[in-house]
């Protein structure tokens, strides 16, 4: 059992301190932000992540986890300080690094024992060797302090299952001291670990992320051809997948990827490339497809539509994924602001980023269209124009094709996430845009004839 301080209460630092907690150890999560410290206290997690309060409550009582705005006194005879804060990107790529120096100036300034400093955020190759450097410059104690990398491999959504299941933990130090501490320290989670030095983790981060991001922009190109050729992406996806050296996961079409993660580390660690005088044509690839993949659906329904003025549109899914509240990088931000624009009337649901989303759009006028958020799916579909599906959460893909049909005043409807058969969508007469499948088109072809539908495989 360790004494482990915890800085940052976000994705990455809060899971990791509840999961600590849950394995034996004590810990203290420390924020700046008293009114959150109150909340989490109270065994209220201020992200919405499954699983994670019910850990937060049963470590609360049991007094393994403790929340502080306090880091002195955290710091100050902790084993091990774990840095969970974020580092977001900036308008060049690179990464903001001041939140990880300041709490980096904190902990030298604060430790009064021999301690790790571990750092789970994301941080460019080198990183970890100016934090180590930066603390010792700081250092008030005649302490030993190193610096050790441990970057996290969780999604939102599944992060409490994820840190307790990791396929494997990754360490990066430079000492064999660090490397024993932090064995002991991961030695009850039972799971494989990879140690390796210091850039070399940073780099399995990146490398990991982006190689991730590449799938799914890769996927999308196909699917984008798939459409032009008459091909269908899921029987591609099918075909490739029974491919061991490919895989099944990370092949699924749509309208690009969101989040905290990957669009962040792409355009990092092509910049940090840049830096070094190396073009990572891959990655940039990757981003550009992205960029280009999460309005493709918007573009698609400008061609279809003579306008968006005065329409009621109904928006399904604000979050960049469903599991979370999290919209980082949503395609929803991409989108809203160009149906808007346009005059539209949108009708929003989201079982849990509405709140979040209304931070940034307020209910009511906006640009030149409205925005309202909605209870349920059957108030944003009731009349509406067209509806944009942009997070394939559950109770989005329980919503049956004969539910558009007979609530929608025209059943138009653009799909992000390919949820629906389309030929059930079809038989129901509703006009169904999807990414990349076409192999209905036959049949959509016969429908047309019969219903006079538009072409509707797409």
């Amino acid at each position: 059992m360790k004494n482990i301080a915890v800085a940052g209460t976000g994705y990455v630092g809060l899971v990791a301190g509840v999961c600590f907690a849950e394995m034996g150890h004590i810990v203290t999560c420390v924020d700046i932000d008293q009114k959150k410290v109150d909340l989490m206290k109270k065994g209220i997690s201020p992200i919405y992540e499954e699983g994670l309060e019910n850990l937060m409550k049963k470590n609360n009582s049991s007094g393994r986890l403790n929340y502080t705005t306090d880091y002195q006194t955290a710091y100050k005879n902790a084993d091990a300080i774990f840095i969970g804060v974020g580092t977001p990107e900036q308008p060049d790529g690179s990464a903001n690094l001041s939140y990880i120096a300041k709490v980096a100036r904190q902990i030298a300034e604060s430790v009064e024992r021999d301690c790790l400093i571990v750092v789970k955020s994301t941080v460019p190759v080198g990183t970890n060797d100016k934090v180590e450097q930066f603390i010792r410059d700081f250092l008030i104690n005649d302490v030993r302090v190193e610096v050790a990398s441990n970057p996290e491999f969780l999604a939102q959504g599944s992060a409490v299952y994820d840190t307790l299941h990791a396929e494997r933990i990754i360490i990066g130090t430079e000492s064999l001291w660090a490397e024993n501490l932090l064995h002991e320290i991961y030695e009850p989670f039972n799971l494989p670990i990879v140690s390796v030095n210091r850039r070399s983790a940073e780099m399995i981060k990146y490398a990991s992320n982006d190689f991730l991001a590449l799938k799914i922009s890769y996927m999308n190109d196909i699917a984008n051809l798939c459409e032009l050729v008459g091909a269908d992406v899921e029987d591609v996806a099918k075909g490739m997948s029974f491919d061991n050296r490919i895989g099944s996961k990370f092949l699924n079409a749509g309208i690009g990827f969101g989040g905290s993660c990957f669009p962040k580390d792409t355009k990092a660690l092509d910049y940090l490339a840049k830096q070094n005088g190396y073009e990572l044509k891959t990655v940039q690839a990757a981003i550009d497809v992205n960029k280009e993949q999460k309005t493709m659906l918007y573009k698609k329904a400008s061609r279809r539509l003579i306008t968006f003025d005065g329409l009621k549109v109904a928006v399904l899914g604000l979050t960049f994924k469903p599991g979370t509240d999290d919209l980082r990088e949503a395609a929803s931000l991409e989108n809203i602001p160009l149906l808007l624009e346009r005059g539209a009337d949108i009708y929003a649901f989201d079982p849990v980023g509405t709140d979040n989303f209304a931070k940034i759009y307020p209910e009511g006028n906006n640009l030149n269209g409205n925005i309202k958020y909605v209870k349920n799916i059957e108030e944003a579909l009731q009349n509406a124009n067209v509806c944009f599906i942009f997070t394939e959460w559950n109770e989005i893909k329980a919503i049956t094709p004969d539910m558009y049909k007979s609530l929608m005043q025209t059943s138009l409807v653009y799909d992000g996430r390919n949820i629906y058969n389309i030929n059930e969508m079809l038989e129901a007469q509703v006009e169904y845009h999807s990414v990349g499948r076409k192999s209905a088109a036959r049949l959509a072809l016969r429908e047309v004839n019969q219903h006079g539908l538009q072409a509707v495989e797409s």
